[in-house]
């Protein structure tokens, strides 16, 4: 049977409910948002005359949550736009409209009798066939389906998503035993495909996979900070950035969650998993009861392991707890010999093992979480998961972890680790010891590009389901092309190459330059096609600003104009070669990497994609064809029902207030991305392989190398004085600094090919000679360079 879902029902309206809510609208899709209707009337509704039967009052609780979700901060949707596909209702009224919908999520209250007190009356209007499945996240699956109707039970199960749904990608699918595998297949590729989630297929446990070994992973470390008497602040340190896990780290993390949402959780393994050889683990240490007793659950209640207070000068300052005392205190920046000596390396694999064997405090700590860690994940296969892949999934997309449990045991070393565990006195399951003693040292490898996993039951080596939807760029190492110390260039199969740079946050330096120039002059000889990407947590944060400080600081301004030339050519390179040139974009994708994806023959960004020309900031304007390219696309948008300055106008303010693209949808607002042309990924995991289709679909209809615009219509004098009118009025009122003014003018001098007496058609190699001198002129300017100098040094500009 085709399923096709063009409407979704979401029953609660809580924090999860209206983000789910939005999550669906945010993809397309209509969406039928409920809650209770409310008994009482507040003082407004009484003061206005109001009766509980009044629809205003009905939909109040449903349209309130609503309203603080489309508020909250990040945007739960990719564009505002898709909020009117939300229509909202109450249970009382609207529950016999979800018989439109094709698919019902239940988000309510975590309580197995309201819960069935819903699908009771889910059933009365249901059409047969249309899917139901609920958020729970500690309720048995099963449970909730008795009493129900065959029809129901067999398009029934857990769809598990975590907050916020829009950026932790991972879904959990947990089907009954009544389950028809079609509807548990039809979720798990729908997910994966329309909703841009890593989706993966648990048993119905105890907090199933993710929460089940993420509050593990917590607990044990709350055990080791007892035993080895180790403060919040040096966990946080140990556990963050260092291993490959998010900023938050460990407590932070708690704080984020709910610390009554963790031990909940905990006590729900303990009391519910008899079996687990590590119960003790989820017993709840005093300090952490006493913490709920305190109400400290984190932010949600304004403190918990910290808290943000007020310094004597009103500046904001964040305290931390001694579990000791109970008492918050001033934060201490921690240090360990073996965390300081392994920050340097940008790999993290070779960074994990240099943490792993440090002789110091921070060194037996990983060697006992990692040891607890992994003889924990080895004994809950089968129980919770036939497949290693699936633990490592989602750990990955729901706990943030940049590699799984089971590949971090791989780069530790199993046979090695599984010894020294055993001298520790931690036990690996019996299937790793079998898996050892049959010769098979690696859960993982890699064959043809293709990643395969040690599978259980068949004592072998099985791909990972996707395939060819998935590529992974470091797969095909032993097919690389060209390299240098940045830059791989791989051949991923069918003629198409794949360029990929590993530099710290994606700075595109001479080397990046080089790898793209050099990875495009070996697809015109010998390949279909080149595909642009990389797999680091953003695809690039720009061009190496570090580079463009020491050649001005230095005045050496012939050595930046060939660096600047370079970046320009490097990006017409792009734009007119002889093969099409595909760039998949994701995360932050900012100056040079935006221009890159500018001149590309197509863009293939993930939906969650921040992109934008943030030149400005730092007291430059976008140098290596961006403001080029924004002015010949503005020159190309022009038509006679509107003044000619106004696209140029809103194209000059996009680059002038540095404007980053909080999605790729919203990048085509923006002008970066073009509608009709360049195609968004839902699932990030899956660009480099459209790329790779589209490389071929352009190649294949006959790709023809453009040629060199020379008729780009620029309006000279005429536009100039508006924009100058402009730029000085949000000085005047005080939106922009004086430096500001003077880049800005720069910005419009180029955009409008200077001082024209009139309308113009130009080249595009003027507007890249306006646009270099422009550029180096600023780099002169001694608050241009104290910009510069702030970002290298904290991040962020300094507003002169």
């Amino acid at each position: 049977m085709k399923r096709i879902i063009k409407k979704v029902a979401v029953l609660g309206s809580g924090v999860m409910g209206s983000r789910i809510a939005c999550h669906f609208a945010g993809v397309g899709l209509q969406v039928l948002l409920l809650d209770i209707a409310p008994t009482t009337l507040t003082d407004a509704e009484t003061a206005k005359g109001l009766t509980t039967d009044h629809p205003a009052v009905k939909n109040r609780i449903v349209n309130e949550a609503l309203a603080a979700a489309i508020k909250s901060n990040p945007s739960p949707v990719y564009t505002k736009e898709a909020v009117k596909k939300i229509k909202t209702g109450n249970f009382t009224d609207n529950l016999k409209d979800i018989g439109s919908c094709d698919w019902v999520i239940e988000v309510v209250v975590e309580r197995l009798d309201i819960k069935q007190q819903i699908f009771t009356e889910v059933e009365k209007y249901r059409k047969p066939g249309t899917l139901i499945t609920s958020n729970t996240s500690g309720i048995p699956i099963h449970l909730m389906a008795e009493g129900r109707s065959e029809d129901f039970k067999k398009h029934f199960c857990g769809t598990h998503f975590f907050n916020p749904p829009r950026y932790l990608r991972l879904l959990e699918i947990i089907p009954t035993p009544d389950t028809d595998p079609a509807v548990t297949d039809f979720l798990l590729h729908y997910g994966d495909l329309y909703l841009g989630k890593t989706t993966v297929l648990c048993k119905d446990t105890p907090a199933f996979i993710a929460n089940r070994i993420g509050v593990y992973g917590i607990m044990a470390i709350f055990g080791l900070v007892e035993k080895m008497g180790l403060t919040i602040d040096e966990i946080d340190a140990l556990t963050g950035p260092i291993i490959g896990r998010p900023k938050s780290a460990t407590f932070r993390t708690a704080d984020v969650v709910g610390i009554d949402t963790l031990v909940k959780v905990a006590k729900g393994v303990h009391d519910n998993c008899p079996d687990d050889e590590a119960k003790n683990t989820f017993t709840i240490p005093a300090w952490l009861d006493k913490m709920v007793e305190n109400k400290w659950l984190g932010d949600k209640t304004g403190q918990g392991f910290f808290k943000k207070t007020k310094g004597g000068g009103g500046e904001k300052e964040i305290l931390v707890l001694n579990l000791k005392t109970m008492e918050y205190e001033a934060r201490k920046k921690p240090k360990f010999a073996s965390v300081e000596a392994a920050k340097p390396i940008d790999d993290l694999k070779t960074r994990l093992k240099a943490v792993c064997t440090g002789m110091d405090k921070a060194g037996d700590f990983y060697r006992h979480f990692h040891y607890g860690l992994f003889s924990y994940i080895s004994h809950r296969i089968p129980e919770i998961s036939n497949e290693i892949y699936r633990v490592d999934d989602a750990m990955m997309a729901g706990f943030g972890w940049e590699i799984g449990a089971f590949e971090s045991w791989d780069v530790l070393g199993v046979e090695g680790t599984v010894n020294k565990m055993q001298e520790a006195g931690y036990a690996a399951a019996p299937w790793v010891q079998e898996m050892l003693a049959a010769g098979i040292k690696t859960f993982y490898k890699v064959e043809n590009g293709q990643k395969l996993y040690y599978d259980i039951p068949s004592k072998s080596y099985t791909p990972l389901p996707g395939g060819e939807a998935f590529i992974v760029m470091k797969n095909f190492e032993n097919q690389t092309v060209w390299k240098n110390s940045s830059c791989r260039t791989y051949h991923l199969g069918d003629d198409v190459i794949g360029l990929e740079w590993y530099t710290k946050m994606g700075s595109i330096g001479g080397e990046v330059l080089e790898g793209i120039q050099k990875s495009i002059a070996l697809a015109e000889n010998n390949y279909k096609g080149l595909v642009i990407a990389n797999e680091g947590a953003n695809f690039s944060a720009g061009a190496n600003v570090g580079m463009i400080f020491m050649l001005a600081i230095e005045q050496e301004y012939d050595e930046l104009d060939m660096a600047i030339r370079l970046f320009q050519n490097t990006m017409m390179r792009a734009r007119y070669s002889g093969v099409p040139v595909v760039v998949a974009p994701h995360a932050l994708s900012l100056g040079g990497a935006c221009e890159l994806s500018l001149h590309a023959d197509k863009v293939c960004p993930a939906a969650e994609t921040y992109i934008g020309l943030v030149e400005l900031g730092v007291g430059l304007i976008p140098g290596g064809g961006g403001t080029k390219e924004f002015a010949l696309r503005a020159a190309d948008e022009m038509h006679e029902d509107e003044p000619e300055t106004i696209t140029l106008k809103n194209r000059f303010l996009t680059i002038a207030t540095a404007k980053v693209a909080t999605s790729a949808a919203e990048a085509f607002d923006l002008g970066i991305l073009r509608k009709g042309h360049d195609e968004v990924i839902l699932n990030q995991g899956r660009r480099i392989a459209e790329a790779k289709k589209s490389v071929l679909e352009i190649y294949d209809s006959g790709y023809i190398t453009p040629v060199q615009r020379t008729d780009v219509k620029v309006l000279g004098r005429s536009a100039l004085g508006a924009l100058y009118a402009g730029i000085n009025g949000m000085w005047r009122a005080g939106y922009a600094t004086d430096h500001d003014v003077v880049v800005a003018k720069k910005l419009a001098w180029v955009m409008c090919g200077g001082d024209l007496s009139e309308q113009s058609a130009v080249s595009e190699q003027y507007l890249l000679d306006l646009e270099r001198e422009a550029f180096l002129s600023l780099c002169g300017e001694k608050k241009t360079l104290e910009r510069i100098q702030s970002v290298l040094k904290g991040g962020k500009p300094v507003r002169n």
